[in-house]
């Protein structure tokens, strides 16, 4: 049987934590910054964790992740 492929976009969006869910960024942070506010650029800075309703298809793009 041959090895599966992990998703490469995937590899690189999603971390896992150590109890298993999986954390993504937050988005709206790349460009168009100026008409943001502050406190809102600043919210957007820490990290969120998946819904779990998406969890089975982020696991799907990751086979090999724990």
């Amino acid at each position: 049987m041959p090895k599966m492929k992990s998703n490469s976009g995937a590899k690189k969006r999603f971390k896992f934590t150590a109890t298993g869910k999986i954390k993504r960024n937050k988005t709206s942070r790349r460009h168009i910054l100026t008409k943001k506010t502050t406190t809102r650029k600043r919210k957007l800075r820490h990290a969120a964790l998946v819904d779990k309703t998406q969890e089975h298809q982020i696991r799907a793009m990751l086979p090999y992740a724990k």
